[in-house]
């Protein structure tokens, strides 16, 4: 299990959503910037605040052209209920394999009751990380602000 460091793609993530789709990560991300997010589960208000918080910051990451998915181990009608609760707009993956993700990209693993730590990734239009943020615990995340002026940034020097 290897960290993801800025410049590696994405590896490929099939991602089950609430809403019936199946996304294949990166490329179902691809042509926008992106961020994927790895909660630890319903259950943790420290999680809920960060998917509250890409909520309220929807209309800016759609101005900035940035996709938000994100995903846990919770089931389909656990993952439901929260994104009813929440009033979540993005994509939200259920039933998330805890140990194949962190396999695929080194998120950290609670033992028992397994879930994934918090993680999150920014991606480029062509599914190469920008930033990855590794959590072992309830705390160290991504915060929409930091990643909306990172990705202006990015654009605004990249000609």
């Amino acid at each position: 299990m290897a960290l993801l460091n800025p410049g590696d793609r994405f590896p490929r993530l099939y991602v089950h959503t609430v809403d019936g789709a199946d996304l294949d990560l990166p490329d179902s991300l691809a042509g926008s910037f992106a961020v994927v997010l790895f909660y630890r589960g319903s259950w943790c208000p420290y999680c809920n605040a960060q998917l509250r918080a890409f909520e309220r910051a929807q209309d800016k990451f759609t101005e900035a052209g940035i996709r938000v998915i994100a995903l846990s181990v919770d089931d389909e009608p656990t993952t439901k209920a929260l994104a009813v609760k929440l009033d979540l707009g993005f994509p939200l993956g259920h039933s998330a394999d805890a140990r194949e993700v962190a396999e695929l990209t080194g998120a950290f693993v609670n033992p028992d009751p397994v879930y994934l730590q918090s993680t999150g990734f920014v991606l480029d239009p062509e599914g190469k990380i920008v930033v990855s943020v590794y959590s072992s615990g309830a705390i160290g995340r991504l915060v929409p602000d930091d990643v909306i002026g990172l990705v202006r940034y990015l654009k605004e020097h990249s000609a």
